[in-house]
């Protein structure tokens, strides 16, 4: 009998530390100066909402406010897929009305990620959305959150959270020049790129929704390196646009300079700023 009380005591203590220890882990991510954190804090409103994966980085906040006068929010995120993304847009316009323009790099419509999916359970907390897409597509890494209150943190977002918890985000971007024996095997190079029929869906759906909102909408393909073929491209842009309705501007081959690039898939700051050049020329700021 004293074994049976002694083991229920370390029952009641181990879920009692991982209660009390994913209070304390939630706080920290909650009070961060990370982007999620300060969205759902009500600490993100803005005049355009930036929305991408990794690509979405060149949507270069300070510039863009530098050069337009406007506030921005850069909701991108390496790997971030299309129905993530429109989990946490939904939420950002239920939050701030007074949002005029949505930019989005369609290359978020390239492939699931359900791996970084898991972890939003950072955040689930804060967004029935996020809650029930969770549970729906992964719902191991959902029970697992339910049983450990620990298990919600045990992601890079998290680790993202606890980096910039005194730090801004607004300068998260390649500050790299990539190598000219790299560049120069460019045509070597190619990325197969998938068009998911679920993420345009998804991605119907925030632009619908913004619409419905008098939100405009720009959607976007960003540059690549000169020469770096991505395959299947043209049809992700064609899906897109008989599926949404909307079209969408091509500046795959914006920039010509090697300078510009920190890799075949992203521009560095630099290219960044010339991109977004483009951008304010072409009238996608106004």
């Amino acid at each position: 009998m004293n074994h049976l009380r002694w083991y229920a005591a370390l029952v009641v203590l181990f879920f009692a530390g991982d209660h009390l220890g994913g209070l304390a882990l939630q706080h920290t991510a909650d009070q961060s100066l990370f982007r999620y954190g300060r969205q759902y804090a009500g600490q993100a409103s803005a005049d355009v909402l930036l929305i991408g994966n990794s690509r979405g980085l060149a949507l270069y906040q300070p510039y863009i406010e530098q050069i337009t006068g406007l506030k921005t929010f850069n909701m991108s995120y390496n790997g971030l897929p299309a129905d993530a993304a429109t989990a946490l847009a939904l939420d950002y316009l239920d939050r701030y009305p007074n949002l005029q323009k949505i930019i989005i790099d369609v290359t978020l419509c390239d492939r699931e990620n359900d791996a970084l999916l898991a972890g939003f359970l950072t955040y689930a907390k804060h967004s029935d959305r996020l809650n029930h897409l969770i549970k729906d597509k992964i719902p191991s890494s959902w029970w697992g959150a339910q049983v450990s209150h620990l298990f919600r943190f045990n992601h890079e977002i998290y680790q993202r959270a606890l980096y910039y918890r005194n730090r801004s985000d607004e300068d998260w971007l390649l500050d790299r020049v990539i190598s000219p024996e790299l560049a120069a095997t460019a045509g070597e190079h190619n990325y197969d790129l998938d068009v998911s029929k679920y993420l345009i869906e998804q991605l119907h759906t925030l632009v619908d929704s913004a619409k419905a909102k008098g939100i405009g909408v720009t959607l976007l393909i960003g540059p690549y390196f000169p020469g770096f073929q991505v395959n299947n491209l043209d049809a992700l842009k064609d899906d897109i646009e008989k599926t949404i309705g909307t079209p969408v501007k091509d500046y795959r081959f914006a920039l010509s300079n090697p300078a510009y690039f920190g890799d075949f898939m992203h521009p560095n700051k630099s290219g960044s700023m010339a991109f977004i050049d483009f951008l304010k020329r072409d009238g996608v700021f106004d």
